[in-house]
């Protein structure tokens, strides 16, 4: 399955954090919208680094609540891995495996930002399958094959 289809079930809604609002701005961002990280970008649309709740907190216990203060480029990651719509989930499941990543950004052929996956999305979309396979059994069997 191709991550579009991801996309297209969970929505291509992605919030940003610009690189120059401090870390208590991404903390709050990160509140309000449940989520465990955001794209940093200037502009919405480009991907100039990532940013999780992992960040934060290794930015606290290294630097105490003056981190608050910074800004969100000092804690983010900037070497950023990203995917095309048209990858495969699993490429998309190796990638996050072998990266050590929870969160991957999906960009267009110009490299702007279509949309981010999780790892929960992943996980559900696997879910999902499997769901769906045994159903199909289960049809299978109950109508006499």
């Amino acid at each position: 399955m191709q991550i579009r289809r991801v996309l297209d079930n969970k929505g291509s809604e992605v919030v940003t954090v610009r690189p120059d609002q401090d870390v208590q701005a991404l903390v709050g961002l990160l509140a309000q919208h449940k989520v465990g990280a955001l794209v940093v970008s200037p502009d919405g649309r480009h991907v100039a680094g990532i940013v999780s709740e992992r960040d934060v907190v290794r930015a606290l216990a290294s630097m105490g609540t003056s981190v608050l203060t910074e800004p969100v480029s000092a804690i983010a990651t900037a070497d950023v891995h990203t995917v095309t719509a048209d990858r495969t989930v699993d490429e998309l499941r190796a990638l996050m495996t072998e990266a050590r990543v929870r969160h991957i950004p999906v960009v267009d052929a110009q490299h702007c930002l279509v949309g981010i996956v999780s790892i929960g999305d992943v996980v559900k979309n696997h879910i999902d399958a499997l769901a769906g396979e045994r159903d199909a059994l289960q049809s299978y069997v109950t109508s006499g094959g």
